[in-house]
């Protein structure tokens, strides 16, 4: 049995997410990492990009979600990117989206809050 993963590490976007009224307003920057697993269908050993799923399109369909919508909560964007991967593309098995926070309105030092969200079929 085989398991073939495509990883999208540190995406980094700008964008207006969050709560506070604040974060809409100035806005920051987020991380995003993408793994998905493909099922059976992605015959990838022809070495031809229309036998799998191109991680140029599963980069387009992240940027689209998180650029062009704004989300109150972490958690409901990387559900929304989660859904929209298994929606586009019929050879991913599951998808695990995590969205990064690196400049939280918390008052203390750390590198970053995130939320993970898997969806699986």
């Amino acid at each position: 049995m085989k398991k073939t993963k495509i990883i999208l590490k540190d995406l980094a976007f700008f964008a207006r997410h969050g709560l506070a009224e604040e974060e809409a307003k100035l806005g920051q920057r987020f991380k995003i990492d993408v793994l998905v697993e493909l099922n059976d269908q992605a015959a990838y050993e022809k070495d031809n990009a229309e036998n799998t799923v191109n991680y140029v399109a599963i980069y387009s369909v992240v940027q689209s979600i998180f650029e062009n919508k704004r989300f109150n909560l972490i958690e409901a964007c990387a559900n929304a990117i989660a859904s929209s991967l298994l929606e586009e593309f019929p050879a991913i098995e599951n998808a695990t989206v995590m969205v990064k926070k690196p400049s939280v309105p918390v008052d203390c030092i750390c590198e970053y809050f995130a939320a993970e969200v898997t969806l699986c079929r």
